[in-house]
């Protein structure tokens, strides 16, 4: 059983280390020390709720209806596009991070569920793929499995956000800001452009 638990652990820490837009954005909180509790809390429970989905049979609902997962697909492109955009903008004007103007907790929270839930790739990695693996282990180990990947969530999460916290003193200095404005812009046009590639 201890060898499932760190399968799912391992393998739900597998597909979220991943610089992504959920990722990106996690690091940016954490360097400018806003709102960071909220925003790690929120992506770990939207995890955990995802990956139970899965283990319980969701993700074969959503495989059936693809026409969802379009949706979300044309949705979370132009939402990832707008990002980049703000943070080319940012880049094109770098400022000390700790220096800007501070966003309201609603702010946050809103573009938190926005990264997590406008991603289709968050439903095939969570609801469909660790959903299908967990349940290759049969009825009771699956959430075993399930477990262990919710806590490689956890884990990721926390140590993302406050790990960026921790070091926010150094990373906050306008050019290491708009190194890092251009690298999100970046990473959120290229997911943009994949999730309209297909």
């Amino acid at each position: 059983m201890l060898s499932i638990w760190g399968t799912g652990l391992l393998t739900g820490l597998g597909l979220i280390v991943a610089i992504g837009a959920q990722n990106a954005f996690i690091l940016r909180q954490g360097i400018r020390r806003e709102h960071i509790a909220a925003v790690v809390v929120l992506c770990a429970v939207s995890d955990a709720v995802l990956i139970l989905a899965g283990t319980a049979g969701i993700g074969a609902l959503v495989e059936s209806f693809p026409r969802i997962l379009d949706i979300l697909r044309w949705g979370g492109a132009a939402y990832l596009t707008w990002f980049a955009v703000r943070s080319f903008i940012s880049a094109a004007k770098p400022a000390a991070l700790t220096g800007q103007a501070p966003r309201s907790r609603g702010s946050v929270i809103s573009t938190t569920l926005a990264l997590t839930f406008l991603n289709p790739h968050v439903y095939l990695d969570t609801v469909v793929l660790l959903g299908s693996l967990a349940n290759q282990f049969g009825e009771s180990a699956r959430w075993i499995f399930a477990a262990g990947a919710v806590l490689g969530s956890v884990l990721w999460f926390t140590g993302l956000g406050y790990g960026a916290r921790a070091l926010s003193g150094p990373l906050s200095r306008p050019r290491t800001w708009q190194v890092l404005d251009l690298l999100i812009g970046v990473v959120m046009l290229a997911l943009a452009v994949k999730l309209v590639l297909g």
